[in-house]
């Protein structure tokens, strides 16, 4: 067995396994991560960790699956649950592990033994650009009582979890994807408010994120031994498993192998490497393992500690459960349901925000999108609203500016927070229209004053729809 590949969790492009992959996985490759790209349905995917299990039956198959906004095995149609922000908003941790469990049950399906979610980052942070709705809420209790429940909820399903993303993204106005992120708190708040979800929620492993603290260095903590002393101090005894070291707050300092081994000398048992679009995964996998066995060689790294890492990835694995279509449909039937009664009962308004009580009687709307950052975690969006906005008008459009708005049309404005350009922008809009529907698809701390408002914690197929029921006035 490689002792560099017990350490190492690639992806990989498509939806069948490469050659390069097999012979990887026989020399005992910790894990692989999937991407909306591998996972197009549950049947093809569980063709694919089928395939990658008769090389090696003990294999690690994780995915990105939080529900919500960020959603692999429903990227194209968007998730069947509305995240973690709806969850937060209604307080019933009952409620969270009935979802997560029914979560985890199609990911059992898939073959996916690894789900890297909760999401235990606290929002303190309401103008956050990257966790915001993803996160169940800015009370560190609150997180920890949803935390705990969601990791119950996906132990249930057979299902091994991972708290993200240590010690905490939730108090940044910059996104670790695209460069550098800095939590500058005093060591005492870090720990009261930010660290105490992932030592207190019992999840399966933690993800440490590519955040510098100042009062605990200069480096991000992916790639300092002060996360992972901090999180054993605290008691955790799993797989310390790091954020994509090819996002730019790590990209844009070391280069991919580099990276690996700084990682590991801190502490690290399992290192994320990049997604398959962004990166050709061979070539990752390549760089990723030269560069452990050149820093093994030269004594920056120890067997005897990458094979106490491997051991610890391999408890990760979980059995898979029979595959069934029957099951595959009946789970999504009532996720589907689940997902749209939390919705519904997580969605607030102020004011009267009804844009149209009788669309056969009235004009097409006109919609403004006003949220301007595209979050790398979750990808697209837009997908789910728009679907549900032209159930009801066909014809309707998400795209424009405050050019297209006509004095006497319906008019609805897109707003998300975290992006001072969309407050300016909606400010001048209503210079013409002093009175638009807000659907704000943002952290509640983060939509705007003085407007009719249907804020719907998230963008998922359940917030659209239920958003638009709000529109037309339904209760």
């Amino acid at each position: 067995m490689s002792a560099a590949l017990g350490v190492l969790l690639p992806g990989v492009s498509g939806t069948t396994v490469p050659d390069w992959l097999r012979t990887r996985i026989r020399a005992g490759l910790a894990g692989v991560l999937l991407f909306a790209e591998n996972t197009p349905d549950v049947a093809t995917t569980r063709a694919l960790t089928d395939a990658l299990r008769a090389e090696r039956a003990d294999l690690v198959i994780g995915v990105d699956e939080e529900g919500g906004d960020v959603t692999r095995l429903q990227a194209d149609t968007g998730s069947s649950l509305p995240g973690a922000a709806a969850l937060g908003a209604l307080d019933d941790p009952d409620l969270t592990r009935r979802a997560a469990q029914l979560l985890g049950g199609l990911l059992g399906q898939a073959g996916i033994d690894l789900d890297l979610a909760p999401v235990l980052d606290v929002a303190s942070e309401p103008d956050n650009p990257v966790i915001g709705v993803r996160s169940f809420g800015a009370d560190p209790e609150l997180v920890i009582r949803h935390g705990r429940a969601y990791a119950e909820g996906l132990a249930a399903a057979g299902v091994a979890s991972c708290g993200k993303h240590y010690p905490g993204h939730g108090d940044t106005r910059s996104d670790s994807h695209v460069g550098a992120a800095v939590v500058d708190v005093p060591a005492e708040l870090l720990a009261r408010r930010d660290e105490a979800p992932f030592a207190e929620a019992g999840v399966d492993s933690v993800m440490t994120a590519h955040v510098v603290v100042p009062v605990l260095g200069p480096e991000p903590a992916s790639v300092s031994a002060w996360s992972t002393e901090r999180l054993r101090a605290a008691g955790f005894s799993g797989p310390i498993i790091t954020d994509a070291l090819g996002m730019a707050a790590i990209s844009d300092r070391w280069p991919l192998g580099e990276a690996c081994v700084r990682a590991l000398q801190a502490g690290a048992d399992l290192v994320c490497l990049d997604a398959p679009q962004n990166r050709e995964p061979e070539a990752a996998l390549i760089e990723a393992e030269q560069a452990i066995e050149q820093a093994l060689a030269e004594g920056r790294l120890s067997a005897a500690a990458l094979a106490a890492s491997a051991a610890r990835n391999r408890a990760l694995h979980r059995p898979a459960a029979a595959y069934s279509p029957m099951a595959v449909r009946a789970i999504t039937a009532e996720l589907d349901e689940l997902g749209l009664q939390i919705a519904r009962q997580a969605l607030w308004r102020r004011g009267d925000p009804v844009l149209c009580r009788d669309p056969g009687q009235a004009a097409d709307p006109v919609v403004i999108d006003l949220r301007r950052r595209h979050n790398l975690a979750a990808g697209n969006t837009a997908g789910p609203l728009a679907e549900a906005l032209r159930q009801v008008w066909p014809g309707v459009r998400l795209d424009g500016g405050p050019e297209r708005v006509e004095r006497d049309a319906p008019l609805l404005v897109l707003t998300a927070g975290a992006d001072p350009a969309e407050a300016r922008a909606l400010a001048a809009l209503r210079e013409r229209h002093p009175d638009p529907v807000v659907l704000h698809t943002g952290v509640a701390a983060a939509a705007p004053a003085e407007v009719r408002l249907i804020c719907s914690h998230g963008a998922a197929r359940p917030n659209a729809r239920a958003a638009v029921e709000a529109l037309l006035g339904h209760r």
